[in-house]
C-alpha cells in the first residue's frame, strides 16, 4: 500500500510540474494518472483537494498581478457549473464518465496540438462560454483547464499574470466541487493520510515549474505535455475496453 501511495506521489509531483509549465493547471495530467490507483469517484475527490492547494501555492509564487475583469467573467460561470457537474456525477453512471473522460482529453489534445497558434476572440462572450464549459467539465470528468487554457490564451496575458489568473478562477473551481465530492463521501477518511503529501507536492511542482519557465521554451514544453496527455488517454482507453 505504502508502495502504490509513494508512486502516486511522484506521478502527481510530475503532473504538476507540467500543469504549471503548460499553464492548463495538472488536471489534465493528473486526473488521468491517479485514476491508476483510486476509483473515478475517488480521483474526483482527490483531484479537488489536491488542487485547492496547487492554486494557493501558484497563486502565491506568480503574484505579480492578476486580471481581476478576467477573473470575475470567466469564474463565476466556472464556480457555478463546476457545482452543477459535480451534482451530476451523483447519478451519471461511473464507467460513462471515465470513458467519456478519457475520449474528452483525447480530442481536446489533439485540438490543441494542431490548433496550438490559434486563439479565441477577445470576447465577454468567449469568456462566459469558457466559463461555463470548462466548469462543466470539471465537475463531471474532473478536469477543465485545458478549455480555461485556450479560453485566456486569447486575452495574450503576460506569463505570471496568466497562470495567477487561471489559478485565482481555479481556485474558486476545486474549492466548489470538493464541498459537493466530500459531502457525497468521494473523499474518503482512508485518504486523509494523503493530504501533507499533496500540500508538499502542490507547492513544490509549482515552484520547480515556475523555475522551468525561466528557462524553456513555453511552446516547445506546451507540445510535449499534450503528447503526454494524449498517449495517457489512449492508454486509460484501451484499459477501460480491455476491462
Amino acid at each position: 500500500m505504502l508502495e502504490k501511495y509513494y508512486i502516486f506521489a511522484l506521478l502527481a509531483l510530475f503532473a504538476e510540474i507540467i500543469g504549471t509549465v503548460s499553464g492548463f493547471g495538472s488536471s489534465i495530467l493528473f486526473v488521468p494518472v491517479a485514476s491508476l490507483f483510486f476509483d473515478f469517484k475517488t480521483v474526483l475527490g482527490i483531484t479537488a483537494v489536491f488542487h485547492v492547494f496547487s492554486n494557493v501555492s501558484k497563486i502565491t509564487l506568480f503574484r505579480k498581478g492578476i486580471n481581476k475583469e478576467i477573473a470575475l467573467k470567466l469564474g463565476i460561470p466556472a464556480v457555478i457549473f463546476v457545482m452543477i457537474g459535480a451534482w451530476m456525477t451523483t447519478f451519471v453512471p461511473t464507467k460513462s464518465m471515465e470513458l467519456a473522460m478519457n475520449i474528452m482529453l483525447v480530442g481536446l489534445s489533439l485540438y490543441l496540438l494542431f490548433n496550438f497558434n490559434k486563439t479565441l476572440k477577445q470576447t465577454d462572450s468567449n469568456l462566459y462560454l469558457g466559463g461555463i464549459m470548462s466548469g462543466l467539465l470539471a465537475g463531471l470528468v474532473g478536469t477543465g483547464g485545458a478549455i480555461r487554457g485556450i479560453t485566456l490564451a486569447a486575452f495574450q496575458l503576460p506569463k505570471e499574470i496568466f497562470i495567477a489568473t487561471s489559478a485565482l478562477i481555479d481556485l474558486g473551481v476545486d474549492s466548489s466541487r470538493a464541498v459537493v465530492y466530500v459531502s457525497n463521501g468521494y473523499f474518503d477518511k482512508q485518504y486523509i493520510v494523503l493530504i501533507p503529501f499533496l500540500i508538499v507536492i502542490s507547492i513544490l511542482g509549482s515552484y520547480i515549474g515556475k523555475v522551468i519557465l525561466q528557462y524553456t521554451s513555453e511552446t516547445v514544453f506546451r507540445y510535449i505535455v499534450l503528447s503526454i496527455v494524449i498517449l495517457t488517454s489512449i492508454f486509460q482507453t484501451v484499459k477501460y475496453f480491455m476491462n
